[in-house]
Formats: structure tokens, C-alpha cells, sequence
């Protein structure tokens, strides 16, 4: 390891106790995640002073630009599948490679998704639900295409995100992250509504300067459009910043520019990696379409109480979500490092870990489930609303400590490099049995939205059940890396599962 790596930040998963690392590994990522929360708050908070049309305008265009993020966060898997086996294998020289390899990958991919959405974003916005010659169509046209020009800028910080995920360093993207919300915090604003109008101003003392300015410079701002500028200026630099410190080898990873020129042997196994991890991670979105659908049956109130229950679902399972991504980590590891015990014992402790923290949370949204969704809605139709959306997080919410064991279960498999065996779970447990139960419970049975709860919290029990049962039977302890790519003799080979890249240990992925 060269000097250059004095500021390594990576926790080591291979040695002592397993819950400390898994933590200090995690809480980074859950913050992480907040903090992306805190970017959507941002747009739609500045948006909203705008009008309504420009936040419907956003809302459509976040269902098109969050499904191509979902796509290109399966493809940074593989980067933290590899860089995590390699590592826990000790070939610290293939790191570098398959490093500079993920980012080539996914920058092309990204390329292809920006011109190719750029294109066909009109259309796309119209299979959402927007109106084409509307204001809100014609404004999401302009966010959205802006997005799709800057989706490379997007792409490369969740790259530099996974690749130092998997070297076992996951503060450093964190404190990216922060720089990168504070940046669009303060240019969100200025980007959006200019200099006239700006509260910003006020909330400094400093009135009457926004007048002031945009008198001299006549800048009103770019509207939605700005919304997405700030966005891709604050994960450009972020995105820049990061290259460079992995070029710089100055967060472990030694990255060289040889890198990044594309290797065939390589790129196939990070598509082979990839693109299954993709399809599982946009699963979970196109799940929430089609209760959406069915919950349309049910009327517009149920729909409004199912976009409020999914919301706070959406935050009480994020440090699932995030110990999720540390699982991947230490099993990825632990595995390259043939510890296959270790990795498995690494699964059992997250779960453990979940399980006390949902638990907890589960209660408290048990007990106050129409207070939490009273948060989200006031005016005409609140209280029907409200009343739905308590039904829901009392039915669901007794269902999130499983949630939350499946998510967790799911990043073992990714860890191992399983994820087309990650991707058959996700499909059959949020697309299969969430439809099939939802279904047959509101409409043969009649319960209506009431049904559509108890379907989505069956399947909920249902899908961690068979990811479960698969778990404990071990055979997705392989790896995907092989002894070539090692370095190591195979004299070595002797520990529990090591058997399974001999002998078809890899058949699940």
C-alpha cells in the first residue's frame, strides 16, 4: 500500500467483533440516505414557490429520474461486490482495476441513458400520467431533459459511493454527501427564482437586497430548470472530487488512468453483477406503481393515504436500507477472504441489529399512526384520509421488522456476488406476492384498501420467509472472483463453501 493512503478510512470486517464494524460501516450510509432525503426536500421546498404546476411538474419527473438511478445503483454494485472480495482476498492490486473498470461501465451506461432519455422524455412523462400541452408536461419536459444531460455528473458520485463501500470506507462519501446537500441548499434558491422574490435574503437580514440585485442584473432564475442545474453542479463536483481522490489513492483505493480503459473479461462480470442488481433495486418502485394502481380502485382518498404510508415506510426502513449496503460489505469480504463462517455470522449480527431497531420504531408507529399521517395533510378530505392512512400503518408497520430482515438478507446475497438470485426474491416478493395477495384480498374478497394493507404486509412476512429458508441453506456462499484473479494457491481452498466455486457454487447468480 502506497504513503499516498495515509488517509484510509476503511473498517476493518475480516478480524475481532462483527457488530462494531457493521455499525460504524452503516451509520455512515443511513446518513447518507437522510441526506438524499434532504436533497428532494430542498428542490421541492424552493420549487414549491413556484406554484403548483412546477411541483407536479417535478413530481412526474422524479418517476422517470429516480427509475434511472435505481438502474445505475445495480451496475455500482458490482463495484462494491469486487472491490470488498478483492480486498478480504488481500489482491490489493486488482482493486485499482476493478475499480477504474465499474467507472467506465457505468459512465458509458449513463451516457447511453442521457441521450436516449433525452429523447424519448416527452413520451416517457406522458406514460406517468402527465398531460402532453399542459404547463406541467412542458415543465417536467425541461427538468427532465436537463436531469438526462447531467446524469453522468449523477452517476459518477454513487460510483465513488459503492467503490469505497466495498474498500470498507464509508465516511468519506458521507462527508461528500453533506458537501454536496450544503452546496445545493445554498444554490437551489438563486438557481431556481433568481434574485427577485428570494427569501434567502430575509432569512439573513439582509432585505432588500434581492431587489437590489435583480435590478442591477435582471436575473430571475431558470425556473424548474434551475432545480436541476443545482442538482447536477453539487453531484458534478462531488463526482469530481471523488475521481480525484481515488486517482490521488489517497482514500486507500489506488486508481491509475490505465484503469479506466475498458477490459472485456472484466466488464462481462460486472454486467453479469450489475444488471440483475438493477432490476432487483427498481423492483421496489414498481411495486409501489402497481398497488398504486390497485389502490386507485379504491378512490382518490385511499391513493393520498397510500402516498403518506409509503412515505414513512420509506424512512423507518432506511437504516434497514443502510445496513443493508454494510452487509454487502462485510460479507463481500469476509468471503474474498475465504471466511465463509464469518460472512454468514456477519448477516445474522445485522439482522439481530434490525430487528431491536424496528421493533422499536414499530411501536411507535402502532401507537401513533393517525397523529404521523396528520403531519402530511390538512384541508378537505383530511380526516378520511388520515383515518385510511392509520389503517395502513397499523397493519403494515406490524410487518417492517420483516421488511427489514429481507433488505438485510438481500445484501448478503449481493455481498457474494448472488444478485440474480437477490433480484428472483425482490421480484417474486414485491411484484409477485404483493399484487397476487393484494389483489384477491380488495377485489374477490371485497376488502378494498383495507385488503391492499393486509397484501402488502402478508407478502412482507411472506417474501423474508423463502430469502430466509434459501439463506440458511448456505449455498450461496460462493464468490466471483477466482483463484487467478486471488493470487492464492488453491491448496487453500478448505473452509466451509469454498467448494461451491468448484463445484457450482455460482449457479445462483
Amino acid at each position: 500500500m502506497s504513503e499516498r493512503a495515509s488517509h484510509d478510512r476503511a473498517v476493518n470486517v475480516t478480524d475481532g467483533a462483527l457488530l462494531k464494524p457493521l455499525v460504524v460501516l452503516s451509520l455512515p450510509i443511513v446518513l447518507t440516505n437522510v441526506l438524499q432525503v434532504g436533497y428532494n426536500l430542498a428542490d421541492t421546498f424552493w420549487v414549491g414557490r413556484l406554484g403548483q404546476p412546477a411541483v407536479s411538474a417535478l413530481s412526474f419527473s422524479w418517476a422517470i429520474v429516480f427509475l434511472i438511478i435505481s438502474l445505475s445503483l445495480g451496475f455500482s454494485v458490482a463495484g462494491t461486490v469486487l472491490v470488498a472480495q478483492h480486498k478480504g482476498a488481500g489482491n490489493v492490486d486488482r482493486v485499482g482495476h476493478v475499480a477504474g473498470q465499474t467507472i467506465s461501465v457505468v459512465i458509458g451506461v449513463s451516457i447511453v441513458f442521457s441521450i436516449v432519455g433525452y429523447l424519448l422524455a416527452p413520451d416517457l412523462l406522458t406514460l406517468v400520467g402527465a398531460v402532453p400541452g399542459t404547463e406541467e408536461h412542458r415543465l417536467a419536459v425541461v427538468y427532465t431533459r436537463t436531469m438526462f444531460v447531467g446524469i453522468p455528473f449523477v452517476f459518477g458520485f454513487f460510483i465513488f459511493q459503492s467503490l469505497l463501500q466495498g474498500w470498507g470506507d464509508t465516511r468519506t462519501p458521507f462527508y461528500l454527501m453533506a458537501f454536496g446537500v450544503a452546496l445545493n441548499v445554498i444554490v437551489d434558491p438563486f438557481f431556481i427564482l433568481g434574485f427577485q422574490g428570494n427569501v434567502l435574503f430575509a432569512w439573513v437580514g439582509l432585505e432588500g437586497l434581492e431587489t437590489l440585485l435583480y435590478d442591477a442584473t435582471g436575473f430571475a432564475g431558470f425556473g424548474v430548470q434551475g432545480a436541476a442545474l443545482a442538482t447536477i453542479l453539487a453531484r458534478g463536483i462531488g463526482a469530481a472530487i471523488g475521481i480525484w481522490l481515488l486517482l490521488s489513492g489517497r482514500v486507500g483505493i489506488e486508481l491509475a488512468p490505465a484503469d479506466l480503459r475498458p477490459q472485456w473479461e472484466t466488464v462481462r462480470t460486472i454486467v453479469r453483477i450489475g444488471a440483475p442488481a438493477s432490476i432487483e433495486i427498481s423492483t421496489k418502485a414498481l411495486s409501489v406503481t402497481i398497488l398504486t394502481a390497485l389502490v386507485a380502485i379504491a378512490g382518490a382518498e385511499a391513493v393520498a393515504a397510500y402516498g403518506i404510508g409509503t412515505r414513512v415506510t420509506s424512512m423507518v426502513v432506511l437504516p434497514a436500507l443502510g445496513l443493508a449496503r454494510g452487509v454487502e460489505t462485510v460479507v463481500g469480504q469476509n468471503l474474498g477472504a475465504r471466511q465463509v463462517d464469518r460472512a454468514k455470522r456477519g448477516v445474522l449480527s445485522a439482522v439481530g441489529l434490525i430487528t431491536g431497531c424496528l421493533l422499536a420504531f414499530t411501536v411507535g408507529v402502532y401507537l401513533f399512526a393517525e397523529p404521523i399521517v396528520g403531519v402530511f395533510i390538512t384541508g378537505d378530505g383530511a380526516g378520511v384520509v388520515t383515518a385510511i392512512g392509520g389503517d395502513y400503518l397499523r397493519i403494515v408497520g406490524v410487518t417492517y421488522v420483516f421488511l427489514g430482515v429481507f433488505y438485510v438478507i438481500q445484501g448478503g446475497f449481493r455481498g457474494s456476488g448472488s444478485t440474480r438470485l437477490a433480484m428472483a426474491f425482490a421480484f417474486i416478493g414485491f411484484i409477485v406476492f404483493r399484487a397476487v395477495f393484494a389483489y384477491v384480498l380488495a377485489v374477490p374478497a371485497g376488502l378494498g384498501a383495507t385488503g391492499i394493507w393486509y397484501g402488502e404486509a402478508i407478502a412482507n412476512v411472506s417474501m423474508v420467509a423463502i430469502a430466509g429458508l434459501y439463506f440458511l441453506r448456505g449455498t450461496w456462499t460462493g464468490r466471483v472472483i477466482d483463484d487467478a484473479d486471488r493470487g492464492t494457491d488453491r491448496r487453500d481452498v478448505g473452509e466451509e463453501g469454498d467448494s461451491a466455486v468448484a463445484s457450482g457454487g455460482l449457479e445462483d447468480r
